[in-house]
């Protein structure tokens, strides 16, 4: 299943984590809502606040998180963070974080690195093998036609989509990705996913011997509130019951 895994696995990712969810909504919601904290025109935000929706925040949380935002209530200022390296089994890791310590969380995220296997590398050692593309994803249920939704999906600017098991995977550039992600939803689609990620562009499979450390690796630094997603290019889905 690679990077994505199945529906299922998704969602029961998404119910065990969902605690922590919210804080990293709640950050990038806040980071978002500095531009601007109108959704109808911050479509950053408004992209930030559907998502929160879909994992059940409460509105009164993200009501907070936009008001820290845009200055109206006081609250912490984040720097975002991009770390590039390798886990086990020379896996390419990309590791994005929001944080107000910047210090705490390079140290955190190294020392992770280091305990499971990895190397941390320096900007740009890994980022070469990826690509920025947004990524929306609609479960393949009945009611949702592959022709019309790729209609869609094209006619608002995107670049391709990639049919999975149980799910269309809907790629665009990420100066589209806001138009493309309204249209599907005016259209009435569903998105369990959406995000701009970067995408491996060449992907590698790790050896029996490294899963468990590229596993464990990847679960500390997504449990780490400052992360907010960590992106590998490897060919297998780790976490697949």
């Amino acid at each position: 299943m690679g990077r994505h895994g199945t529906i299922a696995g998704r969602k029961a990712a998404q119910d065990s984590k969902r605690a922590a969810m919210f804080t990293k909504y709640a950050r990038a919601i806040i980071v978002a809502a500095k531009a601007g904290g109108d959704p109808d025109y911050n479509p950053t935000l408004r992209v930030a606040i559907e998502k929160a929706k879909g994992i059940g925040m409460p509105n009164d949380n993200i009501k907070r998180a936009v008001q820290k935002g845009t200055g109206e209530l006081a609250g912490e200022t984040y720097e975002e963070l991009t770390f590039e390296g390798y886990g086990a089994g020379g896996i390419a890791v990309i590791v994005e974080a929001l944080t107000d310590n910047k210090n705490r969380t390079a140290s955190s995220v190294r020392s992770t690195f280091d305990k499971y296997g990895g190397n941390l590398g320096t900007p740009g050692c890994v980022s070469y093998m990826f690509a920025r593309k947004g990524v929306i994803i609609i479960e393949a249920v009945d009611g949702v036609d592959e022709d019309a939704l790729m209609e869609t999906a094209l006619e608002a600017g995107a670049d391709d989509m990639v049919v999975q098991e149980d799910s269309f995977e809907i790629l665009t550039d990420p100066a589209a990705y806001t138009d493309v992600h309204q249209a599907i939803l005016d259209a009435g689609y569903e998105i369990l996913e959406s995000d701009i990620e970067f995408v491996p562009s060449m992907e590698s499979t790790p050896g029996e011997g490294d899963i468990k450390n590229l596993r464990k690796m990847i679960e500390i630094l997504e449990d780490n509130d400052d992360v907010q997603k960590v992106h590998t290019n490897c060919a297998i889905d780790l976490f697949e019951e």
